[in-house]
């Protein structure tokens, strides 16, 4: 699959301070991948190298066009919401909009997006009258509005209600299955989650691990028991070297795939009804909290 971007050996530092540290990734087309790590690690400031809206040291290229701060015409092909949306408190949505429409863009394309993100009912009013989540439903609009095929966007849920968040997520999850790619950072993890196919963890500026959403979720499994008597069941699991976790429920790290079966003999052996059995698997932000921890304690070391 063609890479839609490629970044490699990406350095920066402010003050002396390294900011990046040997950034090396790629992006094929039609995915999207999100961008994690704490506040800090360097998230901002990869996106805003490949945009050339800061000076770095390495090679990056879109759709096989090197990008710099110097030459980035290819960037016409990105679209892009870096931190706050740039808003005129004078002007309406819609004013913003056709301000920013290059000529391929016409009304139905625009009226589309609009309704996409339901944003008719003050499309027409002046921005200055728009609330946060109002404003950042602009900045998204602004950012797919001449049918990019690469967007970056910094934190996109912020501000947003859980409706918007889903109006957002649907229209991100229909321009992909269309070819337009995505590179998104967002400390909302769950709502990353559902949309991510990749994942790029960066820490201390260093790309420490990237991997699939998949793949992510799938290392750490888990079997939620409920019996007749749970404590019971606690207690004789714990005997024979089960991992639970400290929750009040019976919640079994799966370890092996025999598992299962191992757990199902040991409490009928023992005369102890099972009355449900399902499987869990961690989320994003207890997955990507641990691999940091990991990746902390190596430092330590």
């Amino acid at each position: 699959m063609e890479n839609i971007l490629t970044v490699s050996n990406l350095n920066k530092s402010f003050n002396n301070k390294k900011v990046l540290q040997d950034v090396n990734f790629s992006i094929p087309k039609g995915k999207i991948v999100g961008l994690v790590g704490p506040n800090g690690a360097g998230k901002t400031t990869i996106m805003k190298s490949i945009l050339a809206l800061t000076t770095s040291i390495g090679k990056i290229s879109v759709l096989g066009e090197p990008v710099s701060f110097s030459s980035h015409k290819i960037l016409a092909n990105v679209g892009a919401l870096i931190e706050t949306p740039a808003i005129y408190p004078f002007l309406s949505g819609l004013d913003h909009l056709k301000l920013f429409a290059n000529k391929r863009t016409n009304h139905a394309t625009t009226s589309r997006l609009i309704s996409a993100l339901k944003m008719d009912p003050y499309i027409k009013k002046k921005a200055k009258s728009y609330s946060l989540g109002m404003k950042q439903k602009l900045g998204i609009a602004l950012a797919l509005l001449n049918q990019p095929e690469l967007v970056i966007l910094d934190e996109p849920m912020n501000g947003l209600d859980p409706q918007a968040n889903k109006d957002v997520r649907d229209l991100l999850l229909k321009l992909k299955e269309s070819g337009v790619t995505f590179l998104i950072s967002s400390h909302i993890l769950s709502e990353l989650q559902k949309v991510a196919d990749d994942l790029l963890i960066i820490n201390h500026g260093e790309i420490v691990q990237e991997t699939t959403m998949f793949d992510i979720l799938s290392a750490d499994q888990y079997l939620m028991i409920s019996t007749n008597d749970d404590s019971q069941a606690k207690k004789l699991l714990i005997q024979h070297d089960f991992s639970l976790t400290d929750e009040q429920e019976i919640k079994v790290k799966k370890e092996q795939d025999d598992t299962v079966s191992k757990v199902i003999s040991l409490l009928e052996k023992n005369g102890l009804g099972i009355n449900d059995i399902s499987h869990q698997h961690s989320d994003l932000e207890s997955s990507l909290l641990k691999l940091l921890s990991q990746d902390q304690d190596k430092e330590d070391q």
